[in-house]
């Protein structure tokens, strides 16, 4: 209800707006002593002069007492001024929020003396000696102001504590993720709604045991207990205050929750005080950080390795154990690259490498494969692992022919490629040593697509698939046909290859060997 007109406030008011309702929060002491002696007026028989002389020194003294009480809260809210005055980094947030965020318990905790020295007591002896009174009569008095006192320091402390809101919140979304914000107060708000009803308790007694038969205290014992039943009235508000400062942290925390669900990690709840609620919605922003820097982190590996095995890693952890599977390697190598990269600067190789793999690494994702090793001006490709396919081979020559066709068109025959498939078994996981390591697949599968990529030079072929993937095949992919037995080097078996006809630019016709 009060939270618009609050923000409104502050964008008009800007940097005056802390020490603005601190002054309006102060003032409310006027109000709260001014009621007490109406009261006074209503159950004690004065003249018209002496009511008058006691509401000029009741307001001498109030006056003393805020500008104390102003002169404290306008220190304490100084480490904030330059963070409302546009100097706007994470320290000087930090030190804006300690500031703001502590300013109602500071004030209580190192202005508790002010109200008692400047306000409650001068004006009870005031009061006693106006009236006559004995030193019971001054008892029974500072008992009553005693119990107004410390309805007007609890409604300053919320009021205060409401009116800070609009400025923490702005402050909080600046604070670094995981700042120190210092120690935690006590659950305030608990030992101020059980003082509320110990305070009227204890001085009922008091006022009922000092209560006599002269005639005068009797009238004040009176008069204190009504004093009573207008402060428990009063309570009321207190109460609606106190439920207002634990339900709209809460509001914030379940809108933050809905964000989340919904995937904004970047949602952030204002810290609003040092307090219970203060400490859930730290760590509230805290779990969301985490979430945050798990999902960058995510995204980031999923940048130098497979996305699928970027998830695998975050579930299982770094070490993959080395398994046996059936795969389909591709090779892929740009021709006559060695030469470019001698005329050209270092930056402009770089640059024509990045825009040739952003048009390669999306197809073998749509595939269902992975860029496994970066070689230079080549990469090694795979289908089946981590993920396992069964139709891997399929797989990775459809994921062969979309590249060579996408190359064409894209650098219109000012690039050339060799691609060679080969599929068998591998042993893949993760290899390495000293903290750093790496998902491989290693076989002689791996060697075989390899020295077939190199043999395409030869052929002048785009696209050639040994008789292992040939085998496999469940499709056409637009034909094949044979280009002999070949010897590779570092193999005693010799290895059948077959030219896809699609990559070749030949009519589309399936011609298998037999």
């Amino acid at each position: 209800m009060l939270r618009a007109p609050l923000q409104r406030l502050y964008e008009r008011l800007g940097p005056r707006y802390p020490r603005v309702v601190l002054a309006f929060a102060f003032v409310l002491a006027f109000f709260v002593v001014g009621g007490g002696v109406l009261l006074l007026n209503l159950y004690v028989d004065i003249s018209l002069r002496t009511f008058w002389r006691i509401a000029l020194v009741s307001a001498v003294l109030v006056s003393l007492e805020v500008g104390a009480a102003l002169w404290l809260g306008y220190r304490l809210v100084r480490p904030a001024d330059r963070w409302l005055r546009g100097d706007r980094t994470p320290e000087t947030a930090l030190a804006a929020w300690s500031a703001l965020a502590g300013l109602p318990i500071d004030l209580l905790r190192f202005g508790r003396g002010i109200p008692v020295v400047l306000n409650t007591v001068p004006i009870s002896i005031f009061v006693t000696l106006e009236l006559d009174g004995t030193f019971l009569s001054f008892l029974a008095i500072t008992a009553g102001a005693l119990v107004v006192l410390a309805y007007g320091v609890f409604l300053r402390f919320f009021v205060t504590e409401l009116a800070m809101r609009p400025v923490l919140a702005d402050v909080s979304c600046a604070l670094p993720d995981g700042a120190d914000l210092g120690e935690r107060s006590v659950p305030l708000r608990t030992k101020l709604l059980i003082a509320l009803p110990v305070i009227n308790v204890v001085t009922g007694v008091v006022v009922a045991g000092l209560a006599s038969g002269d005639p005068t205290l009797r009238a004040l014992g009176v008069g204190v207990l009504v004093a009573l039943v207008v402060a428990f009235t009063l309570s009321f508000e207190l109460s609606a205050l106190l439920a207002r400062s634990v339900v709209e942290p809460i509001q914030d925390l379940r809108e933050g929750t809905e964000r989340v669900t919904a995937g904004d990690l970047g949602v952030r709840v204002p810290v609003l005080g040092t307090d219970e609620t203060g400490r859930l919605a730290e760590s509230f922003n805290e779990m969301v950080a985490g979430l945050e820097e798990r999902e960058r982190l995510r995204e980031a590996f999923g940048a130098f390795v497979d996305p699928q095995l970027a998830d695998r890693v975050l579930e299982e952890g770094t070490v993959i154990e080395g398994e046996e599977v059936e795969v389909t390697v591709l090779f892929v190598d740009i021709r006559e690259f060695t030469a470019f990269a001698e005329r050209a600067s270092a930056a402009e190789v770089v640059t024509e490498l990045n825009a040739f793999y952003e048009l390669v690494v999306p197809v073998l994702v749509r595939h269902g494969g992975h860029a496994n090793k970066f070689i230079g001006d080549g990469l090694l490709a795979v289908f089946g692992a981590p993920e396992h396919l069964e139709d891997h081979a399929d797989r990775g020559v459809a994921a062969a022919l979309e590249i060579a066709e996408v190359v064409r068109r894209g650098y219109s025959g000012r690039l050339r490629i060799g691609v060679g498939v080969n599929s068998g078994l591998v042993v893949a996981g993760t290899i390495g040593g000293g903290g750093r390591v790496e998902f491989a697949v290693i076989g002689d599968t791996v060697n075989t697509a390899a020295r077939v990529e190199g043999l395409t030079r030869e052929t002048n072929d785009t696209v050639l698939v040994t008789d292992a993937t040939y085998a496999l095949l469940r499709h056409e992919h637009g034909g094949f046909a044979e280009r002999g037995t070949v010897t590779l080097r570092g193999r005693s078996e010799p290895v059948t290859l077959h030219v896809a006809l699609a990559a070749a630019g030949e009519p589309v016709a399936r011609r298998r060997s037999g």
